[in-house]
């Protein structure tokens, strides 16, 4: 039932994204749809899927207005918006984590240079604002009204906590606490708010619209703790990410985090320096056993059962919100 859906949304999602980025303005101004357009993984016909990104939020958007209203199409702007705002993060995260390749291509700033990638992620911001202005076509005013406080109210998350998570490079000690700060502006909060867009465009109860709203924020949460867990404990062949990799770069994990706040040999290995390779195998297996694995394990199900019950909380009467269930354990169940 979920792949019918997706089959039938995402041409829509697709044109819609299409259509923003032709915007009649950009005529005067030569090269910047180009760049747009490979961004999104919008060149040629159909834009390559691989190139694309798997276009989880816009599909969020859809499926919680469809589960209010049983209509998904006046959510299509909404959709698109956050889909625009979702890919100005990330030219903008790409510059400054310095990451050359993204979706198997290379990054925008690494094609056209910093200055060119920097206003490319402007332009998308701006034009997430001109998607939810057609919601007074598609919906209503106030719909449209709401909707953009939405969307400022969730920027003013993600850059406060893509501002901690920059911070947090030059601490090397840090709280499980300023943890959870960070996740929850930096992942969560659009998350979040693309289950409440679609529940505003569906017309949805205060009731019901609060439930998806918080149903979003802990699947957000509990999908990076996950993505922590596999950072660590991940096979690399079924996650295509290195397991090595955050604890030589010595990202602040939430298992990482916890060894640390344990005190043990982790901690006392961690606060030396910079790890190499060759010790990941000993500190991974040090993790295990001071409780590091079951306490990120534990953190993951206690947010994926908070989120499963803000979702039946919500009380949607179709085949949206089993859906919508499907599409949350599809993506809480990653290859380990």
């Amino acid at each position: 039932m979920l792949t019918e859906f997706i089959q039938e949304v995402k041409p829509a999602i697709d044109a819609e994204l299409r259509l923003a980025v032709t915007h009649p303005e950009f005529r005067s101004y030569p090269g910047l749809e180009t760049i747009l357009r490979y961004h999104l993984g919008l060149n040629g016909n159909g834009g390559e899927a691989t190139d694309q990104g798997k276009r989880i939020r816009p599909l969020l958007v859809l499926l919680a207005g469809y589960a209010v209203s049983g209509n998904w199409q006046p959510a299509i702007p909404s959709a698109a918006a956050v889909e625009l705002l979702h890919n100005f993060s990330l030219i903008h995260d790409d510059i400054e984590d310095k990451s050359e390749i993204r979706r198997g291509r290379e990054t925008v700033w690494k094609k056209w240079g910093i200055p060119l990638a920097i206003n490319a992620g402007d332009a998308l911001y701006t034009l997430s604002y001109d998607e939810l202005n057609k919601l007074c076509k598609t919906v209503n005013e106030n719909a449209a009204y709401r909707s953009t406080q939405v969307l400022i109210d969730t920027c003013l998350h993600l850059t406060g906590g893509q501002h901690l998570d920059i911070s947090f490079e030059k601490q090397h000690i840090l709280s499980i606490d300023s943890y959870w700060d960070m996740i929850s502006g930096k992942t969560a909060a659009l998350i979040s708010a693309c289950l409440l867009l679609g529940a505003i465009a569906g017309n949805a109860s205060v009731g019901s619209e609060k439930s998806l709203a918080d149903f979003g924020r802990f699947l957000g949460l509990s999908f990076q703790v996950l993505d922590d867990w596999l950072g660590i404990w991940g096979e690399t062949q079924k996650t295509g990410k290195s397991s090595a990799s955050d604890l030589v770069l010595g990202k602040k994990t939430l298992p990482i985090l916890y060894g640390v706040e344990r005190g043990g040999r982790f901690a006392q290995r961690w606060i030396k320096g910079p790890i190499e390779s060759n010790e990941v195998p000993e500190l991974t297996d040090i993790l295990i056993d001071e409780g590091a694995q079951a306490f990120t394990e534990a953190q993951a199900e206690r947010l994926t059962e908070q989120a499963l019950r803000s979702l039946k909380a919500a009380g949607c009467k179709n085949k949206g919100e089993e859906m919508l269930n499907e599409l949350a354990l599809s993506l809480l169940k990653r290859e380990k």
